[in-house]
């Protein structure tokens, strides 16, 4: 990646978010020294403007950020560094530097499509998600539907907690089904989107 290190004498601001929730983190500033630490290492490393030099995001604290991946803009001078924190990321305590909290729960259902594509992929033996897979497009069908049913009972009869917990049961058999198809929940989305303009 060629970077543009120049246009601010020497530095270049990156934006780290969070790769799970997609919350803006944090703003810090690379020289190119930082930069090729935080490839090598895989822990985000800044240039400090004030002390002159090279630190570890959470050297002291703990609270580092494990690299996941790093993309430049269109003009290469300003770095999107995506990331898992190992906690609180801001230095007086908060989630993120902008007062934010790191909370976007929703968005877990891609990073639990991202596990079961991969198991897909990878298919390893005595995993559930496997099992599924090798049973095929009917058998996972079936899955759904029983969980379906399991959720409906739950709903009428049962309490919060286990309409809740068969209700799970339903969106990961389904999100199965999906991939099992070559699909995903982004299809589902633009299809609810689609409707909900027709609707407004």
């Amino acid at each position: 990646m060629e970077l543009n290190f120049e246009k601010l004498g020497g530095l270049i601001p990156a934006i780290i978010q969070d790769n799970e929730t997609n919350k803006v983190l944090m703003l810090g500033f690379m020289n190119e020294d930082s930069y090729k630490q935080t490839i090598k290492t895989g822990l985000v490393t800044f240039f400090s403007r004030t002390k002159k030099c090279l630190w570890i995001k959470g050297e002291t604290s703990g609270n580092t950020l494990q690299l996941v991946s790093i993309k430049s803009d269109c003009d290469s001078d300003t770095l999107l560094i995506k990331v898992v924190p190992a906690g609180k990321v801001c230095h007086v305590g908060n989630d993120t530097c902008f007062g934010e909290k790191n909370e976007e729960t929703i968005l877990f259902l891609n990073v639990l499509q991202n596990f079961i594509e991969s198991r897909c992929l990878e298919m390893p033996e005595m995993s559930y998600s496997t099992m599924l897979f090798n049973k095929g497009v009917n058998y996972i069908s079936q899955k759904v539907g029983e969980e379906a049913v399991e959720a409906i009972i739950e709903a009428i009869n049962g309490t919060d907690e286990r309409f809740i917990y068969e209700a799970s049961d339903l969106i990961y058999h389904l999100i199965v089904l999906l991939v099992s198809k070559g699909l995903k929940i982004e299809n589902l989305v633009k299809e609810l989107k689609k409707r909900h303009k027709k609707n407004s």
